[in-house]
């Protein structure tokens, strides 16, 4: 059996098989949570994609996979699909699979909060109208692919959140200086706009083009607009994510890039990062 055979057998059990799995299987953990919230999972598939070798010699062979796995979840009379998408790394002994785990996400830069920028041309124009459908248009256009027009990071979760709010209509200032304003521009950009510290930062003190307004309940938040996550509630702000939908109760459901993530639930309970110290920061996008 060709090894993306094995792979696919393993996950195709592991699904199958959930209730009995160990929560460490984010898959499981996934589940689980959605039951608690009295969502039905009506069904589960997955496809994984090899994509590197790592060790091939001898009887051991260690190779990298991307995992994606959609989910079919009842909510209340609707229905709608979760997708999501992790590395994973397996170790082959003889041809027979024996360990798989997820590999860990990379770290981001360490990187300041970023000063707001204000500039003559923007004191004159300070408003921008932000169109939402176009921002959750991109948002679900791209969610588990990379525009060629941008870098792509390693950690892109912020990256890809500037992005949707750009297509969106807000407006790039503060170039050239990295630690002052919003921008991208080819080999170069701001802290904020690849950053999610300094992103959370930048929406809070901005007063002038891209600002967030913080509101309390993430029940409160409108499609295209933002979330930001403290996982470890240290201070240190990690993640970024966009409104893209909301199920039956009014809760938010939101995209994401690093785990490539769609429709995912706005807590991220499921996450390996995701501690019961998590502080989260909602923001309203736009006037």
């Amino acid at each position: 059996m060709k090894k993306s055979e094995q792979i696919e057998k393993y996950w195709t059990e592991q699904i199958n098989g959930y209730r009995a799995l160990d929560e460490q299987n984010w898959v499981t953990k996934k589940i689980q949570l959605h039951e608690q919230r009295g969502n039905e999972v009506a069904r589960v598939t997955g496809n994984g994609n090899l994509f590197r070798l790592l060790d091939g010699d001898g009887e051991e062979t260690s190779l990298q996979y991307q995992l994606h796995v959609t989910f079919l979840i009842r909510n209340g009379d609707a229905f709608y699909h979760e997708e999501q998408q992790a590395t994973h790394q397996a170790l082959f002994y003889k041809d027979q699979l024996v360990e798989d785990r997820v590999v860990a996400e990379p770290t981001e830069e360490e990187a300041p909060a970023i000063e707001p920028f204000e500039s003559s041309e923007m004191r004159n124009n300070e408003r921008f109208v932000y169109d939402r459908r176009a921002a959750v248009q991109y948002a679900e256009r791209w969610w588990d692919d990379y525009n060629p027009d941008y870098k792509n990071f390693d950690v892109d979760c912020t990256n890809y959140i500037s992005q949707c709010l750009h297509a969106g209509g807000a407006p790039m200032r503060g170039m050239p200086n990295r630690s002052e304003g919003w921008w991208f521009s080819g080999d170069n950009w701001s802290f904020s706009w690849a950053v999610a510290h300094s992103f959370r930062w930048y929406l809070s003190g901005s007063n002038q083009g891209l600002k967030g307004k913080e509101l309390e309940r993430p029940e409160d938040l409108m499609l295209g607009d933002v979330i930001c996550y403290d996982f470890e509630g240290d201070g240190r702000w990690n993640h970024t994510t966009i409104v893209v939908d909301k199920d039956s109760s009014g809760m938010p459901l939101v995209n994401a890039h690093t785990s490539n993530s769609r429709h995912r639930y706005w807590s991220y309970e499921d996450s390996y990062a995701w501690t019961e110290d998590c502080q989260y920061k909602f923001f309203r996008i736009g006037e």
